[in-house]
């Protein structure tokens, strides 16, 4: 069961990484990534016996992440994909792990927003023979892949999460 339970934990970083790569390269992210991160989080709570109270909050914070989420794409925050991959994470880090994730997530996407400003000031000249995907990124006024941001916060707090709890049994 460990190998089992392992590999559903496993469901969790690996999209999330996908996700932020492709919003670096891209500046999309697929609903399948979130639609696969909301299908994977169920059979991984049941495999490690998560309580239905804490199932049912986590899909609680989840809901009430999309509507925030909603609401800062409206006010053109954060794209949709953002958005969506946002609550599709809360899932999965529950009560426990969300202050952590949207601590770290902040903390992560002020840094990139900060990079993202000093290398289109100072490396623009760079930019003229990248791949495309580097040229998007060092447009003067270009969007920010926050789907990086928000990969690296879920990274960082998941060990938080009730899954990561239940399975080493804290």
């Amino acid at each position: 069961m460990t190998e089992l339970s392992f590999a559903l934990l496993s469901i969790m970083p690996v999209l999330v990484i996908v996700a932020g790569l492709h919003d670096l390269i891209t500046m999309k992210i697929p609903n399948w990534l979130s639609g696969l991160l909301i299908l994977g989080f169920f059979p991984a709570a049941l495999a490690l016996g998560l309580p239905l109270s804490v199932v049912g909050l986590s899909v609680g914070l989840a809901v009430a992440a999309l509507f925030v989420g909603a609401g800062m794409f409206a006010l053109r925050w954060l794209g949709g994909g953002d958005a969506k991959l946002m609550a599709a994470v809360m899932l999965w880090l529950g009560m426990s792990g969300a202050l952590p994730f949207l601590l770290q997530t902040a903390m992560m996407g002020g840094g990139l927003c900060l990079v993202l400003i000093l290398a289109r000031v100072h490396l623009q000249v760079y930019a003229m023979n990248a791949p495309v995907w580097v040229s998007r990124l060092m447009e003067p006024k270009g969007d920010v892949p926050y789907g990086v941001a928000i990969a690296v916060g879920a990274l960082l707090a998941y060990p938080a999460s009730p899954l990561v709890k239940a399975f080493i049994g804290a």
